[in-house]
């Protein structure tokens, strides 16, 4: 029997890079999003996915520096519904957390 999948909100910088790198994922940027303040749009890559022309692979000091400037928050889920390890991420305000809590 399906069990509904289970998010967590992820703001440890550990944390999240173990999550990301049990999923062979990636920091990275959306291409032509970089700011003057050397921010961009985050995303996380991960291997066989449609980011392939769109992203470029950043070193986690820099994503994890954006990620604190824009005061952000990833909503992860570990296990999709029938239990498969799942890739599924959202970046979002930590605000937007908080005013979910």
């Amino acid at each position: 029997m399906a069990t509904k999948a289970e998010e967590r909100v992820l703001t440890d910088h550990e944390e999240i890079r173990n999550w990301a790198e049990e999923r062979g994922a990636k920091p990275a940027c959306v291409k032509g999003t970089e700011g003057e303040d050397d921010s961009c749009l985050l995303r996380l890559d991960f291997p066989g996915y449609s980011g392939e022309g769109s992203l470029e692979h950043i070193s986690w000091d820099r994503w994890f520096r954006v990620f604190d400037q824009r005061k952000l928050a990833l909503i992860v889920e570990d296990r999709t519904a029938d239990g498969k390890p799942s890739n599924f991420n959202k970046l979002v305000s930590r605000k937007t957390v908080e005013e979910r809590a």
